[in-house]
This record gives structure tokens, C-alpha cells and sequence, in this order.
């Protein structure tokens, strides 16, 4: 299995050697796939991180997630919208996101270009509004049921995921609309390979590499990581040893929730468009990064979102893009056959 491997990557590695030296794909063009598959990758690497975060040290598939990473962002760009149209459109136009067609984010400037501050103020909220909104349904859902197992958590979670949607379908609607102007690219060439980087994706990828070396930092040196990796590693020898397992466990919901709000307000900045089931449509590719990169693995998650990043985009070379995602899956299922556990099975939590 193996042999075979590396046989396929070997084909595939000498096939778009080939389609470059004959012109079939120019660089530039290979450089736009690769380009944006970093930044796809470090949106599903980002939000990977507190689903694996909340799997290893909760032990249940949080189903519920993807809808964190809505609400998050929802409420991050209600905030932009409120701070960038101040004065220029109504407060009630402004607190639905412009539903009424009466107001539009040309108007306002939602960029980081046209409005900083705005967009910093929406980073920070739609941060804070995941992290609220995780611990006040681990009070009323998840904690009651702390002693079940995960398959009982599993299914409440999959309950929240629809209660969560629909609340937002109720109050936003169902379509989707543009929240964030997108300012011109920075574009140029280095030894003739033309490269074109979006502010708004330089500001994803900035954020969102600033936010992984956090947690890792988070982990490894402070007290609080050092509990969650013994968390993690047995909960039962954690709890007797004097480790204050709940405050641990809202600390995880912390993390995660406000990683997944402020991963989806960054996914809206980039795309520039926001509707009620984003996060759901994203959660199949995390929850894919997470197990390709091992279930439990928070560098696992981060690798596994670059891995099927890239793989989304850069099949595009020998694919339509309807069939990209596929591409990832079946990338994800290849490489599970030689490591069934992931590529970082083993490490759990850092």
C-alpha cells in the first residue's frame, strides 16, 4: 500500500512537471491555486483546532461547531456594520445586515483598507459572541449530560447545530448577501511569476498564524495548557491529582468557541459574502482535517487544513472545481489507509 502510494504521487508530481514545461498550466496560475489553498487551509486549520480541542478533553464529535463558527461571525459583522455605518444608514438596516436591500457594504467601506477600526472591532466580537453563546449552551445542554457518553453528546449537539441555524435563518433570512467590500489586490512580479495577494487574505493569513503560535504557546508554557494535555491524556488521573476539571473543561469551550467565531468572521472578510449555513457547509472539510491529521491533535488539525486546503485548489489542475472537494476526501481516505489513526496519531491536545 505503501509502493502504491507513492507510485500515485509520483505520477502526479511528474504530470504537472510536465503540464508547466509544455504551457498547459503557467506558474502564475499554479501560484494562484497554491496561494489560495494556504489561505483556505489556515480558515479550516484555525476552526480544526477547537473541534479537536473540545474532542480530546470532552471526548464527543461537536456537531455543533460549524454553527459556532456562523454565530460568531454573525455577530462579528452585525458589530462591523453598526461601528462602519454610524450615522449613514438606520440602526435597524444595519443590525439585520442590510435585509431589506436598503443598505449595502459599498456604502459602508467594510474593508480593512476603508474601515480598520470597524473590522477589528467585528474581529474581536464575533470572538466574544462564539465564546458566549459555547458556554451558555454547555450550561444548559452539554454539562447536564457530562457523564454520558459520547454518542448521547453527540446527538445533542447535532439538536443545537439546527436550533442555532434556524434562530439565524429567523432573524437574517435565507439569502445570501454581500457584507464585506473587497479592495484591489497588491500585484506584481518576481522573476516574471506574476503573484496577486488580497488584503483581505493577508489578513487571514496574519491572524490566523498569530492565533495558532498563541495556542501553542497557550499549551506548552502556561499552567493551564500543561492541565489540559493531562486532561486529555486521562481525565480520572487529572480529577484526583487536584486538576479543577470544570474550569478546565470552560476553558476549552473558551478556546475553541472563540477560535471558531473569529475563523468565521475571517472566512466572511476574505469571501466578502455571509449566509446562515457557512459553517455547516465548512464543517465536513474540518472535521476531515481533524481526522487526517489525527482526532484529539491540535498541530494534527493545523496540518490536516493546509493538507486539505491545498488539495482543493491545486486539483483544479487536472479537475473542475465542482470536483475539488472530492479530490480532498479521497486524498484524506488515501493516506488514512497507511495511518489509520492520522498523521499525528499520538499526539493529543499539542
Amino acid at each position: 500500500m505503501v509502493l502504491l502510494g507513492l507510485i500515485v504521487g509520483l505520477v502526479v508530481l511528474v504530470d504537472l512537471v510536465n503540464k508547466l514545461m509544455t504551457g498547459q498550466v503557467s506558474s502564475s496560475t499554479l501560484f494562484v491555486y497554491v496561494w489560495r489553498g494556504v489561505v483556505n487551509g489556515l480558515v479550516i486549520g484555525l476552526a480544526g483546532v477547537g473541534l479537536s480541542m473540545t474532542y480530546s478533553i470532552l471526548n464527543f464529535a461537536n456537531f455543533a461547531h460549524g454553527d459556532y463558527i456562523t454565530s460568531g461571525a454573525f455577530a462579528g459583522w452585525v458589530a462591523t456594520w453598526v461601528v462602519a455605518g454610524f450615522g449613514i444608514a438606520d440602526i435597524g438596516s444595519l443590525l439585520v445586515l442590510g435585509a431589506g436591500g436598503d443598505v449595502f457594504s459599498s456604502q459602508l467601506g467594510t474593508s480593512v483598507l476603508r474601515a480598520p477600526l470597524a473590522i477589528v472591532v467585528g474581529l474581536v466580537v464575533a470572538g466574544l459572541g462564539a465564546i458566549a453563546l459555547s458556554l451558555l449552551i454547555d450550561r444548559l445542554v452539554y454539562k447536564p449530560m457530562r457523564n454520558q457518553d459520547g454518542i448521547a453528546l453527540l446527538i445533542a449537539s447535532i439538536g443545537v447545530a439546527f436550533i442555532l441555524r434556524y434562530m439565524l435563518v429567523f432573524v437574517f433570512g435565507t439569502s445570501v448577501r454581500s457584507v464585506a467590500e473587497t479592495p484591489p489586490a497588491v500585484r506584481g512580479t518576481i522573476g516574471g511569476l506574476e503573484y496577486g495577494f488580497g488584503y483581505h487574505e493577508i489578513t487571514l493569513a496574519v491572524c490566523a498564524i498569530a492565533l495558532m503560535l498563541g495556542v501553542h504557546l497557550l499549551l506548552q508554557r502556561t499552567k493551564l495548557g500543561k492541565a489540559m494535555r493531562a486532561m486529555s491524556d486521562n481525565q480520572d488521573l487529572a480529577r484526583v491529582t487536584g486538576i479543577p476539571t470544570e474550569r478546565v473543561i470552560r476553558w476549552t469551550w473558551i478556546i475553541g468557541a472563540g477560535l471558531a467565531g473569529v475563523s468565521g468572521y475571517l472566512l466572511i472578510l476574505e469571501s466578502g459574502t455571509i449566509a446562515y449555513n457557512r459553517g455547516w457547509i465548512l464543517l465536513l472539510l474540518i472535521f476531515a482535517a481533524v481526522i487526517l491529521g489525527g482526532i484529539g491533535s491540535i498541530y494534527g488539525a493545523i496540518f490536516g487544513g493546509l493538507v486539505i486546503g491545498l488539495t482543493d485548489t491545486v486539483s483544479q489542475v487536472w479537475l473542475p472545481s465542482e470536483f475539488t472537494q472530492a479530490a480532498a476526501f479521497a486524498l484524506m481516505i488515501l493516506i488514512l489507509l497507511f495511518k489509520p489513526n492520522g498523521l499525528f496519531s499520538g499526539r493529543t491536545t499539542a
